[in-house]
């Protein structure tokens, strides 16, 4: 396959990408193929790695409404609404709800999703449940699992028995909720139980931490100290932080270097952030979401989950990353040329630096993953929420979609006159 005149997100325009197999074989300006070659013309829109979801959760997707609505809005009722639901949970239901999801995903281009499992169901239907999913969407879905003690690997007697469970049956990641526990000090001594762990079996570490409003919930920094005492640099991340919000800047200025030294990633979930976040508040109302643009300008390598989709704590969502960068955008007011084409990292590379997937990107001799986007840059993908006009995995097309258009019909309307707006 060849993609001919495309431009790349990092600002190059008039690209051809030749693929040869699942490889990509060239990259570059009126590239010669052999005869028979199929060739899409990219016609200056934006071709772009596949996005990837650095934290979600399939278990819980597509189950809104089941066994009633959240009405408050709150992230404690999600999760007992969730605790609610799981005696009822079976494998059949929760195969085809994140079978359908993962469909969803490949139309919007999301070709790598990090998904965070329950695993205080001692029966652990969805482990294994998901570990089928995985097994299934492997010819077109990167999907990696979290283990998850949603209630606390202290807190719940068999939690963390469970999670080493899970570990045993190929589960990929550490999880932990230590502002879950009972006490601060609880929450402090499960990161340190759930790093030695990690470490001891060779595993990355991706922790919900500091899910609050509360500026003294600090086990970020316990994460941090363990990471480096461990040497787990780079395998390890912090997922949503958005105490930090609340967080005064002295303790904050202190608080980033330490981040960057034992080089823990740090997730921002922008649409469920600042919609759980920030309940409690009259007003002022705080956002809600961490400190994106510090997190980045300190170093840290950020990404953005989309979190839930159509659950007991979301009721929205479609599987869109651009969705998802559209809400960081405006929320951490990440509005320069630079900041916004940031936000595009965000659910692109710096996630996939996240999950660790070494075959991903716009190179030669990667795995030829790519979508296609009816955007002539980042920006306007952000903008416009580009539609996917082909998605590419392995060197085959897996989803394609028409090109988003409108037709006017407005009587009595003067001709408009031709401009092209430029920036």
């Amino acid at each position: 396959m060849l993609i001919t005149n495309a431009n790349l997100a990092d600002g190059r325009t008039g690209i051809d990408v030749l693929t040869d197999g699942d490889r990509i074989a060239a990259i570059g300006a009126n590239l010669s193929v052999p005869e028979g070659t199929e060739k899409i013309d990219a016609q200056g829109q934006l071709l772009s790695p596949p996005f990837v979801d650095a934290h979600f959760h399939m278990d819980a997707t597509l189950s809104y409404g089941l066994p009633r609505v959240n009405q408050s809005g709150t992230l404690l009722e999600g999760i007992a609404l969730w605790g609610e639901l799981k005696p009822d949970l079976t494998q059949e239901a929760l195969v085809g709800r994140a079978l359908q999801y993962c469909d969803w995903a490949v139309a919007k281009g999301l070709l790598a999703i990090r998904t965070h499992v329950d695993v205080c169901d001692d029966r652990l239907l969805a482990v294994e449940a998901l570990l089928h999913v995985k097994q299934v969407v492997a010819p077109y879905l990167d999907l990696q699992l979290v283990a998850f003690p949603q209630d606390g690997i202290l807190r719940s007697p068999t939690a963390l028995a469970n999670l080493k469970r899970s570990l045993d049956m190929g589960v990929d990641v550490v999880g932990g909720i230590p502002h879950f526990e009972r006490t601060m000090a609880d929450g402090a001594e499960s990161v340190r139980i759930l790093c030695e762990l990690a470490a001891e079996r060779g595993l990355p570490v991706d922790m919900h931490c500091d899910e609050s409003d509360d500026p003294m919930s600090r086990h970020i920094e316990t994460l941090a100290f363990h990471t480096h005492r461990l040497g787990l640099h780079g395998r390890v991340t912090g997922s949503h932080l958005t105490s930090m919000h609340s967080m005064d800047n002295y303790y904050v200025s202190k608080l980033l270097p330490l981040m960057r030294e034992a080089q823990v990633h740090a997730i921002a979930n922008p649409l469920i952030n600042i919609t759980l976040q920030g309940r409690h508040d009259t007003y002022p109302r705080r956002r809600g979401m961490t400190r994106v643009p510090e997190l980045m300008a300190a170093g840290i390598n950020v990404g953005f989950g989309h979190d839930c989709v159509m659950d007991p704590w979301y009721s929205l969502g479609s599987g869109d990353m651009l969705e998802v960068a559209h809400m960081g955008l405006h929320v951490a007011q990440m509005t320069s040329q630079a900041q916004m084409r940031a936000c595009f990292d965000a659910v692109t590379v710096n996630s996939a630096k996240i999950l660790g997937l070494a075959d991903y990107g716009l190179e030669v001799g990667k795995r030829a993953d790519f979508v296609l986007l009816q955007a002539a840059d980042v920006v306007e993908a952000i903008r416009l929420r580009a539609t996917r006009l082909i998605v590419v995995r392995a060197g085959q097309v897996v989803a394609r979609t028409p090109p988003a258009t409108a037709v006017l019909s407005l009587p009595n309307r003067p001709p408009s006159v031709s401009w092209t707006l430029r920036r």
